[in-house]
């Protein structure tokens, strides 16, 4: 779940950056911002509840 986590990330990170830079794909930034807030969500429950297998 690691991986999937760090993808999901580096992922959100990419799609922030070309939604910064490309007004004509600026749905990419909301994109990143849900991929991103996601990803910190789950990672939140792993720290906070200790459970791995979430």
């Amino acid at each position: 779940m690691n991986t999937l986590l760090i993808i999901v990330g580096i992922i959100a990170i990419i799609l922030l950056f070309t939604g910064g830079f490309v007004q004509s794909l600026q749905f990419l930034l909301w994109v990143g911002i849900v991929l991103l807030v996601l990803a910190v969500v789950v990672w939140l429950v792993r720290t906070l509840t200790g459970n791995r297998s979430v």
